[in-house]
């Protein structure tokens, strides 16, 4: 059985001397009842996957089916190589890989939904450029997916990952919180601050409503994959820099859940409000659906 809350979880790395990738990897070998081979074998090939999607759409325009998305990857990628941007070289290309990704899974493309397909992007841009800044190998990438999803496992069995339970800070929070705790282990940080980190970087989006546009996970969703990206990294440093979250994670967890619940249906993937109801929101649905009637 896996940790119930993170405080168990750090107390068992701790005692056992254990980061969380490897707590994770002999508790999911346990309950599968497979090899730690098999597992890491498996985990490589979702790796591959998140390459290739957060790559696909840097040097070429990937646009969506409904078509009101595409494009910003490649956009955000050719930014980059032709400015000094503001945000320097290493986060342009983490956003541009997070919209890569997004862009892939609103084009029918292969991608990890990592927790979900609407947040797609967040974990393979944060520690794929991660990795390529500290010249990590696929193993320590690997180890920091398993990471990634021991942080999720808890997140999910006390909150959500569903944007139509808990609103997008279910998804994108999620994500976030699972790439800050990754790339904190993958650069030496305990497990307690990786749960530092994610703590962190929920707070940052606790409330945050899912309303797509037309009901498709393309408006606002891939921004918010980037912003989920970006918050995600900065979380990771000041976990780093040994600042801590006040409130623990478990009950930043507790809270998520809790907001959740609160929100009205409108909220939560329905399209029935926020940004999916705008004046802009409509037409664009009018248009896809040809319904005159919003």
């Amino acid at each position: 059985m896996f940790a119930d809350s993170g405080e168990q979880l750090i107390k068992i790395c701790d005692k056992n001397k254990q980061a969380i990738w490897e707590y994770t990897l002999q508790s999911e070998a346990e309950s599968r009842a497979e090899s730690k081979e098999k597992l890491i074998i498996n985990m490589k090939k979702n790796l591959m996957v998140m390459k290739e999607s957060s790559e696909m759409g840097l040097n070429k325009k990937v646009m969506s089916v409904s078509g009101l998305i595409g494009g910003d990857a490649f956009k955000l990628n050719q930014y980059m190589k032709k400015n000094e941007t503001l945000c320097g070289e290493f986060m342009v290309k983490v956003m541009a890989r997070a919209f890569s990704s997004a862009e892939v899974n609103a084009s029918m493309g292969k991608i990890v939904a990592a927790p979900t397909a609407g947040s797609c992007g967040i974990l393979p841009s944060v520690i794929l450029t991660t990795g390529e800044r500290y010249n990590k190998s696929d193993d320590d990438l690997v180890k920091a997916l398993f990471t990634a999803a021991g942080v999720g496992i808890i997140i999910g069995n006390n909150a959500s990952i569903s944007g139509a339970e808990g609103g997008c800070q279910a998804e994108c929070g999620t994500a976030s919180a699972m790439a800050a705790a990754a790339v904190i282990e993958m650069l030496g940080g305990t497990p307690k601050m990786a749960l530092n980190g994610a703590s962190i970087v929920i707070k940052n989006l606790l409330g945050l409503i899912c309303d797509p546009i037309a009901g498709l996970v393309e408006i606002p969703c891939a921004k918010r994959n980037v912003g989920g990206a970006v918050l995600a990294l900065h979380a990771a440093d000041l976990s780093l820099a040994g600042i801590e979250s006040k409130i623990p994670f478990d009950e930043v967890v507790n809270s998520m859940y809790r907001v959740g619940r609160m929100l009205p249906s409108t909220l939560k993937e329905t399209a029935l409000g926020g940004l999916a109801i705008t004046k802009t929101g409509l037409k664009m649905k009018d248009k896809i659906f040809n319904n005159k009637k919003p």
